[in-house]
């Protein structure tokens, strides 16, 4: 009589231990198919702990850097300073472009790139690499992530804006950089207002926020990657998301790998990194008539 019983039991267990159906819709989210270690937002950070993020960043190779501009020091809303290396126009101009890093901070690569857009625009316009980390810069991709990891939201928002006090509330503001600073280049544009003329997006996250998206009083230039991170579909929901906000996105997918535009990067794409610039100063001497 203690057959059926014991049958029963062992049916029981079974049932409740036996692995189940996953019952959920898959997510249309495209970023549904990667593992984050916390919950979404419109940063690189989310990407940091990736297994295979870092491979996409080797550690830059040595600059040999003589620059035309020199460091500079501004007040910030929060009431500290922050600093940035500034190439100073020709004659004095309105006219501002901020550059901003990648994952390794302020480094004589991102300084370069600066003097780069400034002979380019003629030196009719003043140039600003902003020192998003505050004087932290490093060249291992490990230390890379922390610093982007760790650096506060408030604190590089309170930067953008000193750096726009700085520039004068009659300045007109452009934008670029690349992978964090490819997602700066945006964020700086939305929060620099009617002040803003234009972003160009390196290879960054771009916001998702389709009400913030709205208040941009520029189009925006994406010049993205073949990657899985700022993969495809992302680039296409950003597309979507700024149609439905009522403004211009212009970009370009290259067949190249993440930080290909970077000449002090082992991976750098000499073709696609020159058609990429062609791009972005053609359209950066559009915003600034130069």
């Amino acid at each position: 009589m203690f057959k059926p019983i014991i049958s029963l039991i062992l049916f029981l267990i079974s049932w409740i231990f036996w692995p189940k159906a996953n019952q959920e819709n898959p997510s249309s989210d495209p970023f549904s198919g990667i593992t984050v270690c916390h919950s979404y937002n419109d940063d690189m950070a989310q990407f940091v702990n990736e297994p295979g993020f870092a491979a996409f960043h080797p550690a830059p190779t040595d600059l040999d850097f003589q620059g035309k501009g020199s460091m500079t020091t501004f007040s910030t809303p929060d009431g500290g300073n922050a600093s940035g290396y500034l190439i100073k126009a020709s004659v004095p101009t309105d006219k501002w472009l901020f550059v901003y890093q990648e994952w390794w901070g302020l480094n004589d690569h991102i300084k370069h790139q600066a003097d780069v857009f400034y002979d380019d625009l003629g030196g009719k316009v003043n140039v600003i690499a902003l020192d998003m980390y505050d004087g932290k810069v490093t060249s291992n991709p490990q230390e890379a992530g922390q610093l982007m990891q760790g650096v506060k939201e408030e604190r590089l928002e309170n930067i953008v804006a000193g750096a726009r006090l700085m520039a004068g509330s009659g300045a007109k503001i452009a934008n670029v950089g690349w992978c964090f600073g490819g997602s700066w280049s945006l964020k700086s544009a939305l929060l620099n207002g009617q002040q803003n003329l234009g972003s160009v997006i390196y290879y960054g996250m771009p916001v998702r926020d389709i009400e913030k998206l709205k208040t941009l009083n520029s189009d925006v230039l994406g010049l993205f990657a073949t990657e899985q991170y700022i993969s495809e579909a992302v680039i296409k929901e950003f597309a979507a998301n700024m149609e439905t906000a009522g403004k211009k996105l212009t970009y370009k997918i290259f067949p190249a790998v993440h930080g290909f535009s970077n000449p002090s990067n082992p991976r750098y794409d000499e073709p696609a990194s020159k058609e990429a610039y062609g791009l972005a100063i053609t359209y950066l001497k559009e915003k600034f008539g130069v």
